[in-house]
């Protein structure tokens, strides 16, 4: 077996789960999912039938991701944090034909207890702060904080805050260039 599972985990047959990927304590990973090398999928973590999961990502705590959703490389899902699938759900109505298709681009950082609103792209590299409720798309780098989020800032690859001038900034971590050009940022 490529991939690594706890004792109380369940992975339906039929899931795929790239090598050297571990799923923990209570998760539960759906027969139709598609998860990558080198993921970790946190304790009480629930992966749904029509979900993709690529390289390297980390799925805190507690998260479910729901049908619909696609995490491309290296993203972070930080403990509780909420996807939806259904933009107005109702117990009685059933309305999964209704599902939104949210994609993360590779990079993002999805804080502690944030919550995504189906239909929405996060772009590359973006930060949704803790707490956050994302309810339109995030731009590549964007800083986004509060309810709704609002874009307070810009994010390095490496996860430090960029401060422009003259449309430029660097990351404070790694040196990285970057170019502000209205709401775009770019690596040089």
């Amino acid at each position: 077996m490529a991939f690594w599972k706890h004792d109380s985990a369940i992975v339906d047959e039929g899931a795929q789960l790239g090598e050297g990927s571990k799923v923990w304590h209570f998760a539960h990973v759906s027969a139709g999912a598609r998860i990558g090398r080198g993921c970790s999928l946190g304790q009480g973590v629930y992966v749904g039938n029509d979900v993709q999961i690529g390289d390297g990502c980390k799925v805190q705590n507690n998260v479910s991701v729901y049908d619909a959703v696609t995490l491309e490389d290296e993203v972070f899902c930080g403990p509780s944090m909420v996807f939806t699938n259904v933009y107005n759900p109702r117990a009685a109505v059933v309305k999964k034909s209704e599902y939104r298709r949210t994609l993360v681009r590779r990079g993002a950082t999805l804080g502690a207890n944030c919550t995504v609103v189906c239909g929405v792209e996060i772009g590359a590299y973006a930060f949704i702060g803790a707490g956050a409720v994302v309810h339109k798309d995030v731009p590549a780098f964007a800083l986004m904080v509060g309810v709704p989020a609002r874009r307070i800032g810009w994010m390095s690859r490496h996860g430090e805050r960029l401060e422009f001038k003259g449309g430029e900034a660097s990351c404070p971590a790694t040196g990285e260039r970057y170019r502000l050009s209205g709401e775009t940022v770019e690596l040089l």
